[in-house]
């Protein structure tokens, strides 16, 4: 990883970390070994583990892709970001759609220190801290409310994200008012843990991101799918991320891996 001394004050290289821990299982480097040793157990006890983080990261960028090609959406903030790594998020929008507009928001300083660093900043892209679990603040960001415009659509992404935001805390509710802020013709992303993983996967899983200080929530599809309550869902609707509309050519998607990452993509109408 990064010198140390680049790191904020604070920081416990020795603690597990969600974001590294997960930037590990994609293949990456900005991580330390105390999250590596969290993401092997993971993967001993889920050897496919690897490929279900490489699954979700490219469900996003998918789902971005179809966002600005079809749906023509030009806003996107990508909460819960996590460290950057290939095929971020500005990266496939602007592809498309040069001038697309995206905030990354992460509550992580480590991730922001980062992402500032690799990203850099633009008059299209910014990088905010901020945390999920407290959507006002983000909806009133001097940062975000410059770059993006909420009387026109935006597209919200909660992608491996609420899984971390446990019941009390009202991930519903959370959602919700993020809602209440989208125009019409906005989305939401969201893709999500599923309960119907393997329990000892699950368990293995959980251990490590509660010694990180982020609790691992899985949830039933009937809950991750009332997180699009007032959305409609795009076709085909809430399902294994790796079945979400899959390039041409992908071999069959469907898997029984044992752990279970559900994703789909609401339009606010």
């Amino acid at each position: 990883m990064a010198d140390k001394e680049a790191l904020p004050d604070g920081v416990n290289t020795a603690v597990p970390n969600g974001a590294r821990i997960y930037d590990y299982l994609l293949g990456g480097k900005d991580n330390y070994l105390a999250d590596q040793r969290v993401a092997e157990e993971m993967t001993k006890a889920n050897p496919s583990a690897p490929l279900t983080a490489r699954a979700n990261r490219e469900f996003l960028g998918r789902a971005v892709r179809f966002l600005a090609e079809e749906r023509g959406v030009r806003q996107f903030i990508d909460i819960g970001a996590g460290l950057p790594t290939q095929e971020n998020v500005h990266q496939v929008a602007q592809a498309v759609a040069p001038g697309s507009r995206v905030v990354y928001v992460d509550y992580d300083p480590v991730v922001i220190v980062h992402a500032r660093a690799l990203l850099g900043t633009s008059d299209d892209v910014q990088v905010v801290e901020a945390d999920l679990r407290e959507p006002a603040r983000i909806l009133s960001d001097p940062v975000i409310s410059d770059l993006i415009d909420f009387r026109e659509p935006v597209a919200v992404l909660l992608v491996a994200i609420l899984h971390f935001v446990g019941p009390d805390d009202d991930p519903r509710g959370i959602v919700a008012r993020l809602r209440a802020a989208m125009a019409p013709g906005s989305h939401l992303v969201v893709s999500h843990t599923a309960s119907e993983s393997s329990g000892e996967v699950m368990g293995t899983a959980q251990r490590g991101f509660r010694a990180s200080g982020a609790p691992l929530t899985p949830r039933t599809r009937a809950e991750i799918r009332g997180f699009f309550a007032g959305f409609e869902l795009a076709e085909p609707g809430l399902v294994d991320v790796r079945e979400w509309r899959p390039a041409p050519g992908t071999p069959d998607a469907r898997s029984d891996q044992p752990w279970t990452i559900v994703g789909g993509v609401g339009s606010l109408k």
